[in-house]
């Protein structure tokens, strides 16, 4: 005879184990049981049927793999996670006989240290793993960078997410590897290649946070501590990988004086003196560019453009064979040779580093004091430039030049249009020093290019520079669009003409109201008179004077006659009319009443002595001419979902749905630009 198996021991009741008996099985607290699954990776499970798998009478309602709880057995986090519990039972002690003393000696010397090295080399056996695994490791720690400190949050954690963050924003300053970026209502949203891999991750701006009671910062602390100590395994490998040390020397006194990412000083492998070559090298180069505008400065004004010009031709002849090694390593443009084929995705101008490097690279920037200094300074290193200057109340340290230098080529700002500056009373009076402008606060340098923040995001998303006129102090900037959305046809597109986009509704619609408006303003009322048209008093002044000029014989206007005909036309008609059957009979029907109702406003317009209303089809009208083809097409579609299955129809029913729902979205978006397009146009005139 066969033994009776015992319930809950095969199948899905032993693939499953619920929480509360992990927790008595691993012997740990729930609080130490959250934290290692996080550390491990381990997270809850959801079977099909809760009540097959529950081995009590009540579901439950956390379901976790008995392999991953068995796994967790052999941890070694779990002996350090009970080091903890009988400490705090020592201490607890301690305290409660009145030893501070002896509870302050057991913590400061007892207390066990964790280490994630091993967790992290399981999870992650090669570092394209772990760079996949990075996106939301750099969200949260540059969430953690921002936060206020507080008994929560305490401000050493602080400091290592700001230091971890700020060494990965230097690797991508050296490498270029910085993609595209997009300011959304969330924060900044950033996209970096590294190896292949494409790294998204979102930082906040840099406002006053406030953290609420409802978030469990213990929870957020676990994954903190996990993603730190990755973040470093991850910052090793690449600083190692392009030859410089890490961690890099960092200056505590440069950061308290705000220079952020000025505080981190590179090495190279080789001792000191790979940095003291990279740091000449850039001094021979600005010193080198500082001459190089002197002596165009002291060019006179009709020489200036010759001289450039011979100069770009002959250092253009030197590095020819520079610039051919540069693009021969260009990424290559597929065009398609059938429009009506499928198009293939185009790699960005800048997803190649050494294109990306030269974005910026001529130009030096000074950052007003009202915009936002870390991410512009972060962007345009990151794209090529290196001589970035502000304003001296964010911070001296790591500012290029003061706002006056005139080795500055583009400012950014934030605020209203800036005046330019006036002329000065006295020639020759105030000698104004060398490489420096004298001029008031508020006032344009002449020669600077005078930009808002949006400018060096659109243009790195664009792969070029863009127009400056478009993004001046106090212009109209133009849409901001993600650069990962790609526009699908029929949405709405804020960067095409509107007119690109109307529906053929939509055009006769506009059509409609710009008559209603034109007829609305040429009628007039009783004894008004309107320009070209004679009113009711003109017409009776001309009547008299036939009358005297004829000997009194009464005059007949010409219109009485046409009136007289066409009501007689409209009567006949009317008597006529017998009724009509069918769809045609209903469309003929309405043409006929919207002409005999067009020509009783003309019968009524010519009677008060105005102008008749141009013939122009209403809006039933228009239906009705629409509505044969519509009803044809309505017709055909209802018989071609009689042969579908009823679960393809319900599908295709949804599909309908849902278009015509975005279909009216994008009509309100629509609606929104033309009436915002059409009350600028008010204005200007």
């Amino acid at each position: 005879m066969a033994r009776i198996q015992k319930k809950g021991t095969s199948g899905n009741a032993k693939n499953y184990i619920t929480r509360s008996q992990a927790v008595r099985k691993l012997q740990i607290s729930l609080g130490d049981f959250r934290r290692l699954c996080i550390f491990k990776g381990i997270y809850p499970r959801e079977p099909r049927s809760k009540k097959r798998v529950s081995k009590s009478s009540t579901p439950s309602t956390t379901f976790y793999y008995s392999k991953d709880i068995q796994y967790l057995l052999h941890e070694p986090l779990l002996a350090k996670f009970r080091d903890q519990k009988a400490l705090a039972k020592k201490i607890s002690k301690a305290l409660g006989r009145n030893e501070v003393s002896d509870a302050s000696r057991l913590e400061r010397n007892l207390t066990p240290k964790l280490s994630l090295d091993h967790i992290i080399k399981e999870r992650y056996p090669t570092f394209v793993d772990a760079l996949r695994d990075l996106d939301d490791a750099l969200s949260m720690l540059f969430l953690f960078s921002n936060l206020p400190s507080t008994s929560e949050v305490p401000a050493k954690i602080i400091g290592k997410c700001q230091r971890l963050t700020l060494e990965f924003e230097h690797y991508l300053i050296r490498t270029h590897s910085l993609r595209k970026s997009f300011l959304s209502i969330k924060g900044i949203y950033y996209q970096a290649t590294i190896q292949g891999q494409d790294i998204l991750w979102l930082v906040p701006y840099k406002f006053v946070q406030r953290t609420g009671a409802d978030v469990d910062f213990r929870i957020m602390a676990t994954f903190v501590d996990f993603y730190t100590t990755l973040l470093g395994f991850i910052n090793f490998r690449l600083y190692t990988s392009i030859g410089l040390v890490y961690p890099p020397r960092f200056d505590a006194k440069s950061e308290e004086q705000g220079a952020e990412l000025g505080a981190f000083q590179l090495e190279g492998q080789n001792a000191n003196g790979q940095m003291e070559i990279e740091g000449t090298a850039n001094a021979q180069s600005n010193e080198k560019a500082q001459a190089e505008a002197d002596r165009l400065l002291a060019l006179p004004e009709e020489q200036q453009p010759e001289q450039a010009a011979e100069d770009a031709a002959g250092t253009g002849g030197d590095d020819s064979g520079e610039m051919n090694d540069q693009t021969s390593g260009a990424l290559d443009q597929f065009t398609s040779v059938d429009e009506t084929a499928d198009t293939l995705p185009q790699p960005s101008a800048t997803a190649d580093a050494s294109a990306a490097g030269r974005l910026f690279e001529p130009f030096t920037f000074f950052l007003s004091r009202e915009t936002p200094r870390h991410s512009l300074e972060f962007i345009v290193k990151a794209f090529g430039c290196k001589r970035v200057a502000w304003a001296s109340v964010l911070g001296e340290p790591g500012s290029y030049c003061s706002e006056d230098d005139l080795r500055i080529t583009h400012q950014i700002v934030d605020r209203p249009d800036l005046p330019l500056p006036s002329p000065p009373l006295t020639d020759g009076d105030d000698e104004e020093e060398e490489g420096v402008v004298n001029r008031k606060p508020n006032e344009r340098v002449p020669g600077r290019i005078y930009v808002q923040p949006q400018w060096v995001w659109d243009s790195i998303n664009a792969g070029k520079l863009q127009r400056p006129d478009l993004y001046g102090p106090g212009a109209t900037l133009p849409p901001h669009l993600s650069p990962w959305v790609k526009q699908k046809r029929g949405d709405y597109d804020p960067t095409a003409p509107l007119a690109e986009q109307e529906t053929a509704a939509e055009v006769e619609m506009e059509d409609e109201e710009e008559d209603v408006v034109v007829d609305g303003a040429d009628e007039g009322s009783e004894g008004e008179e309107v320009d070209g048209v004679r009113g009711d008093e003109e017409a009776r002044e001309m009547e008299e004077e036939l009358e005297e000029e004829d000997g009194g014989m009464d005059v007949r206007l010409a219109h009485s006659d046409d009136e007289e005909s066409d009501g007689q036309d409209i009567t006949a008609a009317a008597d006529e009319w017998g009724g009509f059957s069918g769809d045609e009979g209903a469309a003929d029907a309405d043409a006929d009443e919207s002409a005999a109702r067009q020509a009783q406003a003309e019968l009524e317009a010519e009677a008060l002595g105005q102008a008749p209303a141009p013939a122009s089809k209403t809006k039933r009208s228009k239906e009705a001419a629409r509505s044969k083809a519509e009803r044809e097409a309505q017709e055909d579609v209802e018989r071609r979902k009689m042969m579908m299955p009823r679960r393809k129809r319900k599908m295709y029913e949804k599909m309908v749905y849902s278009n015509a729902r975005k279909d009216e979205e994008t009509g309100k978006l629509r609606a929104k630009r033309r009436k915002i397009e059409k009350g600028a146009t008010a204005a200007k005139e």
